[in-house]
């Protein structure tokens, strides 16, 4: 077959040339590398760590960057403060920087207590195989192998926990040394630093000033999305403890018709506002049980990607209930984010418990007895979760719950 006649005389360089389009096979965008970071597997949003091991199990790998985790306190702000205190710390090993906003308690007292790490060279050695004997069957010996492993396992495998370690251990017995606490930078926001308590608008104020930080430290510190990547990028971990009490001069929790209502849900907008344009994980405490309007509740927890709850037993009748002797608490999901999917990645676990042991905070499933399908149908029914509930329910939430 005779060649084109636009193709005489030209060499084959030129004809390659020619032929070349403007076609550009497209190839996968480079994921921003961050110290303490992975990329979620399940929708490729960057991930870091909580520092318990069991919520990050919850929460789909870890909490992702760029939203927000609402806790509602327990009735004394111990583990829920605790759960904070976790955040912080694993942020300090991984060296990133902080910024912790409180009206109570100095945020110096707070990062006084974090958690000490549990450093690798601890672990528990592993055992020496022991040689084999001239002789011995090779059936015997592989018998006796799993027998011993299966004599090392619990009985019953109840702690959540992902196939892949991301985070760290933490000893909650001992707190963390200074010289590592003070390796991280830290931001803080003290209330009666910024507002004076006796001010007619404190109630505004108070959220307008931290916000207005948050954005200084944000811009100043380069996490915003839309600086130039001049230098290496970090997270900015931000924890706000106890929002909406009356400490932050709100009365969400003395009225059951709140005259500023609206101030900490439009605090919430501006904070997702940051969140999304910057490489910021923010988790914020509230007390839920002094809100009594369940609707703004409802409301609040809308406004957060995620949301959690904690009861504890301590004060109450399941205090001494023999059902509930290896916890101390419950954990209800609330909601759970749906980013860059169609549909939100509910977990597998909802009848949820968590316990605090010597050294170590744990979240696990909480085994129920055939004769609490009643209850588990009341709390289905919608009836409030303190009253109907005597346990971790299966309908208490994995989705966001009416009020």
């Amino acid at each position: 077959m005779a060649a084109p006649v636009n193709s005489v005389g030209k060499t084959s360089a030129d004809r390659l040339q020619a032929n070349c389009t403007s076609f550009q096979k497209k190839t996968r965008s480079k994921l921003i590398s961050i110290p303490g970071t992975r990329p979620s597997v399940q929708n490729g949003q960057l991930l870091v760590s909580t520092g318990v091991t069991s919520l990050d199990y919850l929460l789909g790998g870890g909490l992702a960057v760029g939203t927000v985790l609402l806790i509602e306190e327990d009735r004394f702000d111990s583990y829920s403060r605790m759960i904070l205190k976790y955040f912080l710390a694993e942020g300090v090993v991984c060296r990133h920087e902080l910024f912790v906003a409180t009206a109570q308690d100095n945020p110096d007292e707070i990062l006084q207590e974090l958690p000490a790490p549990i450093l690798d060279d601890v672990a528990v050695p592993k055992p020496v195989e022991q040689p084999r004997l001239t002789g011995e069957p090779q059936d015997t010996l592989d018998a006796m192998k799993i027998a011993w492993r299966y004599q090392n396992l619990p009985k019953v495998q109840s702690a959540l926990a992902s196939s892949s370690r991301f985070g760290h251990y933490y000893d909650v017995s001992k707190t963390m040394e200074a010289e590592i606490r003070q390796a991280a930078k830290c931001h803080r926001f003290y209330l009666p630093d910024h507002i004076t308590p006796s001010s007619a608008a404190h109630r505004v104020e108070s959220y307008s000033a931290l916000l207005k930080s948050l954005q200084e430290v944000i811009h100043r510190e380069g996490f915003d999305l839309a600086t130039p990547m001049s230098k290496s990028r970090n997270i900015l971990r931000v924890g706000l403890h106890s929002l909406g009490s009356a400490l932050w001069g709100d009365d969400l929790c003395c009225h059951d018709k709140p005259r500023h209502s609206h101030a900490l849900t439009t605090f919430l907008y501006g904070l997702r506002a940051l969140l999304r344009s910057s490489l910021l994980v923010a988790v914020v405490t509230l007390p839920s049980h002094l809100i009594q309007d369940r609707a703004l509740m409802g409301n609040i927890t809308r406004l957060c990607d995620n949301a959690i709850a904690l009861e504890s037993f301590k004060g109450s009748e399941r205090e001494t209930n023999p059902l509930y002797k290896d916890y101390h608490g419950l954990l209800y999901v609330r909601q759970v984010p749906h980013l860059n999917s169609l549909a939100r990645q509910l977990p597998d676990h909802k009848d949820l418990a968590f316990k605090l042991k010597r050294k170590q905070f744990t979240i696990e499933r909480l085994h129920l007895p055939p004769d609490l399908s009643e209850t588990v149908s009341r709390v289905s029914r919608g009836e409030p979760v303190g009253v109907a509930s005597a346990c971790g329910s299966r309908a208490s939430g994995t989705k966001n719950l009416d009020f």
